[in-house]
């Protein structure tokens, strides 16, 4: 393993003001189509995707859009058809939509005391959407149960009026089962891999999201609260993916999980994260100029977890491929940073999309395969009682080489950035990334460990 010291390295580039890419037609069309053919292989008649505020990304895959403070449904039969029912304030939405449909409105799905005079029940609009007796059907809500003690395939995570409605609409003959895994298997889930043009969409959202945690950064310092450092991580009016993290010393005093007017002391521990659409970046560190500032507790810090954390990221960095199954990546990550030392227990990296978290490829045993078009996020957390956490969460893509071609080729201005991370990354910091494994973030391998020392950071000799 290479050496990791604390050495004087210039900060990563940032690029502010990068244009949004729109997902095209194509794309819709690409993606309407693995859906279909993911319901082919189940033999599925009609899927149902449900969706509210925090858990639309399934319905957005395929319709574009999310129903905001609302419920909905989209009705998708094997045909084509799609069917969207909608709430009282998104029916104006449907004819955006990015699929061609026909709208059933069900006012149960809108805010409380709204408008419900309705005439017909929902088991009755439900079968206008054609959702009738003797079907097959797949329910897609968002959460994918692995587990081993449930029959998987018969848990909802769709509201019991709902499914209690579809299985009235089917007249006790339709077969029900859970589908969410056309969307988010992680070894062939329809939105687990993407295009050139899903990634260029995306990276707008890491690059933002790297910007501003490392404006943030830059900003940290005694005397400062948590709202003023949470104010730099807010970027060009778009909605975060996780609860933002701006939090100095200890958290969660009386249940609170938001920035507050606490101020930050020297020799704090602080924990920094925001999120966008296609990535989070997140940083853990000391707010001390150097180790000798630190109680003498933890004065090792840097022996301690810093270097042993930084050397998992290196490790995973250097050994992420197309072709890798999960189990392997998990395994890499358990010898190099043992759980029984280093209490880690996630996955250590996952999927990312339109949500922070999407599924994860990477667990003990998985035979899921790490496939060009992917994006993850690396997610190694260790905890040392007492200790400060280490954290440089950002996003990366796999891309073989014709997708790397079609990515220089038609978003030029996004594969300048990627090589000059990539750049930036071994000259550096000392990593030896893989030609598949394209940076998405800014501050990718970026270690800072003393927030107040910003000319250094942590590297591979």
């Amino acid at each position: 393993m290479p050496m990791v010291t604390l050495s004087s390295v210039p900060q990563p580039a940032v690029w502010h003001g990068v244009p949004s890419v729109i997902l095209s037609d194509e794309t819709l069309l690409q993606r309407k189509a693995k859906v279909l053919s993911n319901m082919r292989q189940l033999g599925l008649d009609t899927l149902i995707v449900y969706a509210d505020k925090e858990h639309g990304g399934n319905f957005e895959y395929l319709t574009g859009f999310i129903p905001r403070f609302e419920e909905a449904l989209l009705v998708l039969h094997s045909t084509g058809e799609a069917v969207l029912v909608l709430g009282n304030e998104n029916l104006k939405l449907a004819a955006h939509a990015r699929l061609e449909n026909r709208v059933v409105h069900a006012p149960w799905f809108s805010l409380p005391n709204q408008p419900m005079n309705n005439q017909k029940s929902l088991p009755e609009l439900l079968t206008e959407a054609g959702v009738t007796a003797g079907k097959t059907l797949g329910l897609a809500g968002w959460k994918l149960f692995t587990g081993v003690g449930d029959d998987v395939n018969q848990m909802f995570d769709l509201p019991a009026f709902i499914v209690d409605a579809i299985r009235q609409a089917g007249e006790g003959t339709l077969q029900l089962r859970n589908a969410t895994g056309i969307f988010i298997d992680p070894d062939g889930g329809a939105r687990t891999t993407n295009s050139a043009n899903e990634i260029a969409h995306y990276e707008y959202g890491a690059n933002l999201a790297s910007t501003a945690i490392l404006t943030a950064l830059n900003a940290i310092a005694p005397g400062k609260t948590e709202k003023e450092i949470a104010s730099l991580l807010a970027a060009e009016g778009q909605p975060n993916t996780v609860v933002t993290i701006a939090a100095t010393g200890d958290r969660f005093a009386h249940a609170n999980l938001y920035p507050s007017d606490k101020v930050i002391q020297r020799g704090d521990k602080f924990s920094l994260t925001t999120s966008y659409k296609g990535g989070l970046s997140s940083r853990a560190a000391y707010v001390v100029a150097d180790a000798s500032e630190l109680a003498p507790a933890v004065a090792d810090y840097l022996d301690v977890v810093a270097k042993p954390y930084f050397q998992a990221v290196v490790t995973w960095l250097e050994h992420l491929h197309i072709g890798m199954r999960g189990g392997e990546m998990y395994d890499l990550i358990e010898r190099v940073l043992p759980k029984a030392e280093y209490h880690w227990h996630l996955n250590p990296g996952h999927l990312v999309a339109d949500e922070e978290w999407l599924c994860s490829p990477i667990g003990p045993k998985s035979d899921a395969l790490l496939r060009s078009g992917m994006m993850l996020q690396i997610d190694i957390i260790p905890s040392r009682a007492g200790y400060a956490g280490a954290s440089i969460e950002d996003t990366v893509a796999l891309a073989d080489e014709p997708l790397r071609q079609k990515l220089a080729s038609e978003y030029p201005a996004l594969w300048e950035r990627v090589v000059a991370r990539r750049k930036y990354i071994a000259e550096h910091i000392g990593i030896r990334l893989p030609e598949e494994v394209l940076p998405m973030s800014n501050t990718v391998g970026y270690l800072r460990p003393w927030l107040l020392e910003q000319g250094k950071a942590l590297v591979c000799k």
